[in-house]
Parts: structure tokens; sequence; C-alpha cells
């Protein structure tokens, strides 16, 4: 059972949960008044950072075709 706790698959799973989160988040710090630039810029660059993982991780699962 653990190795399901950590399997990459989920691991891919909580990591878009997590930027989709950070979406909403941004997007509510971005409408808020006054806007927290400094909070706004740390939320993207984790959301950034978080979506490179991502991509890392789909590539690790499923890697190309060879031609």
């Amino acid at each position: 059972m653990d190795l399901n706790l950590h399997s990459p698959e989920r691991r891919l799973i909580e990591l878009k949960i997590e930027h989709a989160d950070l979406n909403a988040l941004v997007d509510i710090t971005a409408r808020a008044t006054p806007v927290d630039e400094l909070m706004l810029r740390r939320l993207k660059k984790r959301r950034l950072h978080l979506r490179d993982q991502i991509s890392q991780l789909e590539s690790l699962l499923d890697p190309p075709e060879p031609a």
C-alpha cells in the first residue's frame, strides 16, 4: 500500500491539484485591492515551478515513442 501512496502517478495528481489551487489563489490575489505585488510574484513563481515539475514527471511516465 505504501507504494501507491508514493507512486509517480499519485505525485503527478497531487502536483496538478496544487497547481490548480495556486491558479485560483493567483486570480484572487490579482483582483484584491490593493494588489500585493510581492505575494503575487511569489505565487506565480511557485506555480511555474510546479508546472515544470509536472512536465518532468509526465515525460518520465510517458516517454516519447522512437521515430
